[in-house]
């Protein structure tokens, strides 16, 4: 069984192969820190199971599921999370997770859950997985012959027109994004929410022209459903993509040798055309945010991380946090840790060094410094005096 564990936390990512190969040393377990490398690797490998983090940078881990059930439905999903919130849970079994752990995972608990979905997955037909896998196959050759032939490229002794003699008349859209850096995630996106959009009003395929730019190939049922279709895939990309793009599409096609010639034009078009942003409402992005900070705040966390889980730029999720919360965002994060140290020093008796390691400071001396700034008290001063007064008021 391959099984992918999907999570930015290292420290869970490495514990999880680690339990899980000393007791099936016969499954194997890949890793993503982020919804980005989980893409690549569900790209890669035949993935069986996912252990995916609810709050990570790029989207959330229930947003990636169903994200991915239309492209991978024999993939079995289990949700893994730091809060306990019964609308997490409610949302996760809706959209078919398999199980909700809370963390800290108990070994005991996740092995007898790997073992469950393994004899699960062994019951399973196996003539369905090789139809599936037959279907992929098809799916894949097509789109990759349709997309070298669109390029103008040689598609050898395969013939277009018996590829998509299904689709007698069609139209064409076209997805570009406009980024430096990779968008394998963007991409996986785009392709997904169009592919479900054209299966949707009619019927059709996606194929993947270039690392930056995707295109649909779609039946309408209803004349003037170009217009819905591309109303809805814009709404969703402003949803949930990070990165500009664009979209074009074409009038009703029936003649296929005039494809080539269409995908030319909107490529020259494209370079005159203005770019369309995410717009994600301010109110929700920064509760995510909040509550990644609560759950993440003793690790390394930094400004631009948490910006990229609610897919705003650094920048403006700077200026719309304070604004929400009434604190800069390294205020937020300093208050939250000096708090949860307060706590600590009192309700426990550990040594300074651990409690400034468990409230995200790595340097003692830092935290000394920080906590008396924030105090007016050094730690040990805050803990003597609490214990004193306390103390004083207790009964003898």
């Amino acid at each position: 069984m391959n099984i992918l564990v999907v999570d930015d936390e290292h420290v869970i990512r490495d514990g999880i192969k680690r339990t899980i190969h000393r007791a099936y040393p016969q499954h194997y377990v890949h890793l993503a820190a982020n919804p980005e490398e989980a893409v690549q690797q569900l790209r890669r490998h035949r993935i069986d199971l996912v252990l995916t983090d609810i709050l990570m940078p790029g989207m959330t881990g229930l947003e990636l599921m169903q994200l991915c059930q239309g492209s991978y439905p024999h993939i079995k999903w289990v949700i893994i999370s730091a809060y306990s919130e019964f609308s997490y849970a409610q949302e996760a079994v809706k959209l078919g997770a398999k199980d909700y752990m809370l963390k800290p995972i108990g070994k005991e608990l996740l092995l007898s859950m790997i073992s469950g979905l393994a004899q699960e997955m062994d019951r399973e037909n196996e003539i369905v997985r090789e139809a599936e896998l037959l279907k992929s196959n098809l799916k894949y050759l097509r789109e990759a012959v349709f997309q070298r032939w669109a390029s103008g490229l040689d598609t050898g002794r395969l013939d277009v027109a018996s590829i998509i003699e299904s689709y007698p008349a069609f139209q064409l859209v076209m997805v570009k994004m406009e980024s430096d850096a990779p968008v394998h995630l963007e991409h996986f996106i785009i392709e997904n929410v169009l592919g479900e959009l054209i299966e949707a009003h009619g019927c059709g395929f996606v194929t993947s022209m270039d690392e930056t730019s995707l295109i649909g190939l779609v039946s309408l049922e209803e004349e003037g459903g170009m217009k819905r279709l591309t109303d809805e895939l814009r709404a969703n990309l402003k949803r949930c993509v990070k990165v500009p793009f664009q979209i074009q599409s074409t009038g009703l096609i029936t003649d296929i040798h005039r494809v080539p010639e269409e995908v030319r034009r909107m490529r020259q078009e494209s370079a005159s055309l203005e770019y369309e942003y995410n717009n994600p409402g301010g109110n929700r992005a920064i509760e995510v945010a909040v509550q990644y900070i609560k759950a993440h705040y003793h690790t390394d966390l930094s400004l631009e991380k948490v910006a990229s889980v609610v897919f705003l730029n650094p920048v403006y999720f700077s200026q719309l946090f304070k604004q929400k919360t009434g604190s800069g965002f390294k205020e937020y994060v300093t208050n939250l840790r000096i708090e949860q140290a307060c706590k600590l020093l009192l309700q426990t008796h550990l040594k300074l060094a651990d409690i400034s390691d468990k409230v995200g400071y790595v340097d003692v001396k830092h935290f000394t410094q920080v906590f008396r700034k924030k105090t007016g008290k050094t730690p040990t001063e805050y803990r003597l005096d609490q214990t004193a007064d306390s103390r004083e008021v207790c009964p003898t």
